[in-house]
């Protein structure tokens, strides 16, 4: 007999009582004396001056992990709090309290990642050799590296207390101004009145003059408040630029590069593998017009449906398709995958109040998981099921690591996520029921395809060179659009009849101030893992040792070392990124094909 799966996650196993949890409020008050023990810690740290205190660094580290997974732990379970009931008050306010724990912990590790740079550069060597910090010298060498990088303490510390008003403030900005705006629309005989994100997503509607409403609203929104978004745009970048011209940074991508753990010539490769190889996908957009009976397909087509997925899955039977299939790429993907159905670590529920989207969250202490979505029955749903599962595994293949060992970059972050979400999406294609259902699963995977190689690329291309031409001082509204409109024409490599000119006012990512140029990371992410997947389908069962063993190692090696070690590729070349690209190139292409006779 088949056990159910839960549907509500369970929460009370970390802490019982949710937002009134005596056990949480006990677990947060003990961090207030762990704080003020380790902030006494930071203030007397003073640089190592030799090897001999090699013990001394490393009980420091376990003290930062002890503290660092304490707060993480509670941090985590109020994000699945709020996330679960968004009038839940009280998880608020828990929530302000959190992030002021986790502020005092942070101004105190930099405070001793700055002590580190103090050291003499062969003591350091001599340190890092020693048995208690080996471990540890990738993310040691990378700390004392990053304040090597930035300014003095004082400096630091006063460009992080004007940023909160001055940099930060800008960003909290933009998301006033787009929380102003409503669109009104018509949609079967009744006026609705629409945040932006709500008419973003009638982008997939069925109808197309419903699509075609909605962009020419919202581009009038845009056009409206233009001289608001590029003050604000021009601002965050005037911050950042003077910031890094006060280091001595004279390159944008220094930053995020350095935050991704990759090379200039890893990112411009795989921009260049990705531009020789975009024709298959100008075909998918070409047909797609002829199909919806265009001589050219308009920007707020590209996401219009083709024809409509009517395959349900109850969440029983997704649960179960995707035990099947992570069964078949290797057992313990598959046993991971059922000890988190069976022990509730996924809130799936259809229910109101949640909040929108999805998410993974790690319970450091508990070595648990816990995954967020609302699951309606589409195959979309076991998709993203599979992807956040992904995400969790990722988190259980980490925990024979150290603690301090655990913090990959963004780039990476996705890798056993897609991974995951391709076994799934793969065998649902191979599975459909029939030509229109194989088709609208298959147009599924070539629209993630188009988003990551020609969205992302003409985001990545306009934002280098907004950048550039903002070194120069403030860039209008009008040659923002130009620039826009120039980048989409490259990134869809003249796929589209028409573009998106104020794309860069709608796009939250180009004002996100805690991440520079949040966009190459995503396409990286993606086609790191498809060509993981690709040797995956290489090699068979014998695979899923070595690709946890990569996974292990995301955290403590560049995105160049962790591909030669693990996958004997060198990723500086243009020949890696092609792998995934192919995998990809065949869906378009099998696409065309079924669709050549379709009305």
């Amino acid at each position: 007999m088949t056990v159910k799966f839960p549907e509500v996650w369970d929460l009370d196993v970390l802490f019982q009582g949710g937002s009134d949890s005596k056990e949480l409020r006990v677990h947060m008050d003990e961090a207030t004396p762990k704080l003020d023990e380790f902030e006494k810690t930071a203030q007397h740290f003073t640089a190592p001056a030799s090897s001999e205190d090699a013990e001394k660094v490393a009980n420091l580290l376990e003290e930062v992990n002890a503290l660092m997974q304490h707060l993480s732990q509670a941090g985590s379970f109020i994000g699945c709090l709020m996330a679960q009931n968004t009038e839940d008050k009280k998880a608020a306010i828990l929530q302000s309290e959190s992030s002021s724990l986790h502020a005092r912990f942070d101004a105190s590790l930099q405070k001793i990642q700055q002590d580190l740079t103090k050291t003499d550069d062969a003591v350091w060597k001599e340190l890092l050799e020693q048995d208690a910090l080996k471990e540890f010298h990738f993310f040691l060498n990378e700390w004392r590296e990053e304040a090597k990088m930035q300014l003095s303490e004082k400096e630091e510390n006063l460009i992080t207390a004007l940023s909160m008003d001055g940099y930060h403030g800008w960003s909290q900005l933009y998301d006033m101004l787009v929380g102003e705006i409503k669109i009104k629309m018509t949609i079967d005989g009744e006026e609705k009145t629409m945040s932006v994100g709500q008419a973003n997503n009638l982008s997939s509607h069925k109808e197309a003059e419903i699509r075609k409403e909605s962009y020419e609203k919202l581009e009038e929104a845009w056009t409206e408040k233009e001289d608001f978004f590029a003050k604000t745009l021009n601002s965050i970048a005037g911050f950042r630029l003077e910031v890094y011209k006060k280091r001595g940074w004279d390159h944008v991508l220094q930053e995020p590069l350095h935050m991704n753990r990759m090379k200039q010539e890893t990112l411009d490769a795989m921009w260049g593998a990705i531009s020789k190889n975009k024709q298959p996908f100008v075909a998918y957009l070409n047909r797609k017009a002829e199909i919806l009976g265009k001589d050219g397909l308009d920007w707020f087509d590209v996401d219009a449906p083709v024809t409509e997925s009517t395959q349900q899955f109850t969440y029983q039977e997704g649960a179960e398709f995707i035990l099947e299939h992570f069964g078949k790429f290797g057992p313990e993907l598959r046993q991971f995958a059922l000890q988190a159905f069976e022990k509730g670590w996924i809130e799936a529920e259809d229910r109101p109040n949640k909040r929108p989207g999805g998410f993974c969250t790690e319970l450091p202490m508990a070595e648990e998981s816990r995954i967020f979505m609302t699951y309606s029955g589409s195959m979309s749903n076991v998709a993203t099921l599979a992807h956040e599962l992904g995400h969790a595994f990722h988190s259980y293949a980490m925990h024979p690591v150290h603690g301090l060992n655990r913090s990959y970059a963004m780039n990476v972050a996705e890798t056993a996520s897609t991974f995951a979400e391709m076994i799934v999406a793969d065998a649902a294609v191979k599975n459909a029921q029939s030509k229109e259902e194989k088709i609208a699963l298959l147009e599924d995977k070539v629209q993630r395809s188009v988003a990551f190689f020609m969205n992302i690329h003409s985001r990545f291309l306009f934002e280098t060179r907004f950048y550039e031409e903002r070194k120069n001082g403030v860039v209008p509204a009008a040659r923002l659009n130009e620039l826009m409109e120039q980048a989409q024409n490259e990134g869809f490599a003249g796929g589209l009849k028409s573009t998106h000119p104020h794309f860069w006012a709608s796009k939250l990512h180009f004002y996100i101030t805690y991440v520079p140029f949040y966009n190459f990371p995503y396409t990286f992410g993606y086609l790191f893992s498809l060509s993981i997947y690709a040797k995956a389908l290489e090699e068979g069962a014998d695979f899923e040792g070595k690709y946890m063993a990569l996974l292990r190692d995301t955290a403590i090696m560049t995105a160049e070392e962790l591909a030669l070690k693990h996958l004997g590729e060198d990723i500086t070349k243009e020949a890696f990124w092609e792998k995934g690209i192919a995998l990809c190139v065949k869906d378009a292409e099998e696409f065309n094909a079924l669709t050549s006779s379709f009305e």
